[in-house]
């Protein structure tokens, strides 16, 4: 079996896995309470705070928002924060609420104290979002009945809950909406010790052997994201069902990373395109971001959210007015002199 076909292989065990079996795992893996929790230490210590002083009160939790990157546990930690509440949790999105009516009809099935979770709170449609504040502020909500002069209002009682929203654009919220929050919490990009750990864990409960030195490896490429470790870690876990009999050593972990294109900085094949592109088309910048999406064909919201992020927080690129810019950590990280040498093409994509 040659290396190329064993790539291939990987990738169809990826496209195959069914949906009830990725959703058993990723509830497998997801942490129950503040004592399995790993990361976020000064928000967990807030909520625990907030949590323990809501019962005491026997009240409801206030409204909660979670901001930040994608991947870093907004929607677990919803879970959490239910199961140390010990009430039901109800989970939607934003852009699953399309009219004024789904949201009544979520809001009338919750129970005392439920918490109802929105992910990617910030693009709920504005007039759903104006039914939401009384609900928020009086936990009641006013429907319209009839049309015209002969049109009444009636208000429905509902019982006291918990909005839980999360969002990776905190700015695209409008100020009405996010002031009704009670508590606002920030996630940020874990470190590398809480991102071996929570491998660890997950190796544990997928009844995977890993040695440390893959652990660190998976850790140390994993964009400091949990989502991301994880995710590698299953692919890895394929890789050593077939080459090592299920044992992840540390070859077979460098075989898989370079089999799924990650460097040792947890770039991805996306992340150097956006490089190169900037580099090696536009000489390094500045360069519009529209005219960088156009040039490697990606989506610009792709770009804002999962690219540029991790980009910035190392030191890779600028944002000015004038547009993006190469910094010279990208040019030493890439081996580029001259902004030129394509070399990290070569090591993983076997061309010039």
């Amino acid at each position: 079996m040659n290396e190329e076909f064993e790539i291939k292989e990987f990738e169809n065990i990826e496209k195959e896995l069914d949906p009830e079996e990725k959703a058993l795992v990723e509830n497998v893996l997801r942490p129950k309470s503040f004592a399995d929790y790993i990361g976020q230490k000064q928000v967990v210590e807030n909520l625990e705070i907030f949590i323990a002083a809501a019962k005491k009160r026997s009240e409801p939790l206030e409204h909660l928002l979670f901001y930040g990157p994608p991947g870093l546990g907004k929607t677990t930690l919803a879970n959490v924060v239910a199961n140390e509440m010990g009430v039901g949790i109800k989970i939607t999105s934003g852009p699953a609420i399309e009219r004024s009516g789904d949201l009544v009809s979520i809001l009338t099935n919750l129970s005392e104290g439920d918490i109802l979770f929105i992910d990617e709170i910030h693009r709920l449609n504005r007039n759903v979002e104006e039914v939401l504040y009384p609900a928020l502020e009086d936990f009641a909500i006013d429907i319209i009945l009839g049309k015209g002069p002969s049109a009444k209002t009636m208000r429905i009682n509902l019982p006291r809950f918990t909005l839980v929203g999360a969002t990776t654009k905190a700015g695209s919220l409008s100020s009405p909406l996010r002031d009704r929050f009670g508590a606002l919490h920030r996630l940020d990009f874990y470190e590398e010790d809480d991102i071996a750990q929570i491998l660890k864990k997950a190796a544990k409960r997928l009844n995977v052997l890993i040695e440390s030195g893959s652990i660190k490896e998976i850790a140390k490429r994993s964009r400091r994201t949990p989502r991301i470790a994880l995710r590698v870690l299953k692919r890895v876990r394929d890789y050593a069902e077939v080459i090592s009999g299920g044992k992840i050593e540390k070859t077979v972990t460098e075989k898989a990373m370079k089999g799924l294109s990650i460097d040792e900085a947890g770039l991805d094949k996306s992340d150097r395109e956006y490089l190169f592109a900037i580099i090696n088309k536009f000489n390094g910048g500045p360069v519009g971001l529209d005219t960088i999406a156009a040039a490697i064909s990606e989506d610009r919201e792709t770009i804002e959210d999962v690219v540029e992020p991790y980009l910035l927080r190392l030191g890779f690129i600028n944002r000015t007015k004038q547009g993006r810019v190469s910094t010279a950590k990208a040019y030493e990280h890439l081996k580029i002199k001259g902004g030129r040498e394509q070399t990290l093409f070569d090591k993983y994509d076997g061309k010039a």
